[in-house]
């Protein structure tokens, strides 16, 4: 499934269920709802449509857990972010305190050129501005 015909709560939601999911294993609504600050209704009905995307699985009272798709876009979007944080630091400037708002809005409208061509000016970074892990244009993480 192409990141591009996602919406960005959608992306939103992949990442904060992958951070989850890395944290805690299977994710609950109430954790996703918190992270998300929204309702638990609201984190439900995006639960639904995701796994009817199939691009996490849920069971009830046993949480959600993102497939093999949903970990894929959720990566690209983390690697969008790290990648746009780093390169707004780095290259334009900004505060490092300031790069992390600036890359929420960006991470979801860079083309995958302008991905590789951010990457290739920075030097193919592995890490992004406050010290974590970006991961590489195979959405691995860098070893």
């Amino acid at each position: 499934m192409s990141k591009v015909a996602l919406s960005e709560a959608i992306q939103d939601y992949l990442k904060s269920v992958y951070k989850l999911q890395a944290e805690h294993g299977h994710v609950t609504i109430g954790a996703l709802a918190k992270d998300q600050g929204v309702s638990p209704a609201s984190a439900s009905a995006m639960v639904k449509k995701l796994a009817a995307l199939d691009l996490l699985s849920h069971e009830r009272y046993r949480g959600a857990q993102l497939t093999a798709a949903g970990e894929g876009v959720a990566l690209e979007v983390i690697r969008h972010h790290r990648l746009l944080e780093l390169y707004l630091a780095k290259t334009l400037g900004l505060h490092v305190d300031a790069v992390h708002d600036e890359a929420d809005r960006l991470e979801h409208v860079i083309s995958e050129e302008l991905e590789a061509r951010i990457d290739k000016a920075l030097g193919f970074p592995t890490h992004d501005p406050h010290g974590d892990p970006i991961p590489g244009p195979d959405l691995k993480w860098p070893g």
